[in-house]
């Protein structure tokens, strides 16, 4: 199942039989199939087989999952700092050989949210309070130690709200709600994800489409060192944000900070995974006022960041420095 985008977190009479709510991991999306013989096949959504890329936790389903089970989760590493780092998750696509070593020097964890077939019954049909019911028992006494993890869950809304403002702090993205009620529909969306956003400024240095009508933004922020760095892409831009964006934006010359071309990665994505990124340098001298979920990775907004309003009288400098906030 899939979830649909929603800005607010629903009451708990919103969903048939009432909302479950659980943490949104910023992980890979993971279908773990333990087939009668204990055999174990990890596959992505997309139907990409991950046990090369993840040994270890190939081995962690083998030893705590019984044979004919499926199960629906997240795989994450939590870095040294407790936040989670998708980064990791990245390059175990392009460490090849170094997949193995990468297991043991930062090894991942499976948080599994949802039981679809045990002892070789399907589950699917089955309301999801049943199928949680039967995963915390299969799952519930499992030792600290474990990388299969049992994901958590609440009813109570004003928990969840608090579990919305504090689990942030270590890259959660926000709250999954899911009704009760409903059985898993394969391939379908049925659940409501709520991502946690702030507000903050960064500098545009860079649009796509024409400067004085761009169709998106390419955004920076000085780091540490005093360097202009790009930190973001925003979302496509409505018509009248176009207009009013290209009426103070001015082409920059040779004297930009940024290459001609922006080398796939440096507005997200793996690097080198994609083609550079055709766009037009502009004088760094515009701030603007964006809206930015919780995902990050090295040193960057991972999602596209959206768009609030120009604010022109704000001197660049004053832009908060990296990632920060204030």
């Amino acid at each position: 199942m899939a979830a649909t985008s929603i800005e607010h977190i629903p009451e708990e009479w919103a969903c048939s039989g009432g909302c479950r709510y659980e943490p949104k991991f910023d992980g890979f999306r993971c279908i773990a199939n333990v087939n009668d013989d204990g055999g174990v096949q990890l596959w992505s959504r997309n139907l990409k087989r991950l046990n090369d890329a993840f040994p270890e936790i190939v081995s962690a389903v083998h030893d705590t999952l019984p044979p004919a089970t499926v199960v629906d989760g997240e795989i994450v590493r939590w870095s040294a700092d407790g936040r989670l780092d998708f980064s990791a998750l990245q390059r175990r696509h392009v460490a090849g050989r170094r997949r193995a070593d990468l297991a043991i020097t930062e090894p991942c964890h499976y948080v599994v949210f949802d039981l679809l077939e045990a002892a070789g019954e399907d589950l699917r049909p089955a309301p999801l309070s049943e199928r949680r019911a039967e995963l915390e028992q299969l799952l519930g006494d499992l030792p600290g130690t474990s990388r299969v993890v049992l994901c958590p869950q609440l009813r109570d809304i004003g928990e969840a709200r608090l579990w919305f403002e504090l689990l942030v702090a270590q890259g959660v993205e926000g709250l999954v709600v899911k009704a009760a009620d409903d059985p898993y529909r394969e391939g379908r969306r049925g659940w409501w994800k709520v991502r946690h956003r702030v507000t903050t400024e960064a500098i545009v240095g860079g649009v796509t489409g024409p400067v004085d009508a761009p169709c998106t933004l390419l955004l920076g922020r000085y780091g540490s060192e005093g360097r202009l760095r790009v930190v973001a892409r925003s979302t496509p831009l409505e018509a009248r944000d176009r207009l009013r964006l290209g009426a103070v934006l001015v082409p920059a010359g040779d004297e930009h900070p940024w290459p001609v071309e922006l080398p796939a990665g440096w507005a997200g994505g793996l690097p080198g995974a994609g083609e550079p990124i055709q766009y037009t340098r502009v004088v760094p001298e515009m701030v603007v006022e964006i809206s930015a979920d919780a995902a990050v990775e090295r040193g960057r907004w991972r999602h596209a960041v959206r768009f609030v309003r120009l604010r022109a009288e704000l001197d660049p400098m004053l832009v908060p420095r990296d990632l920060g906030l204030e």
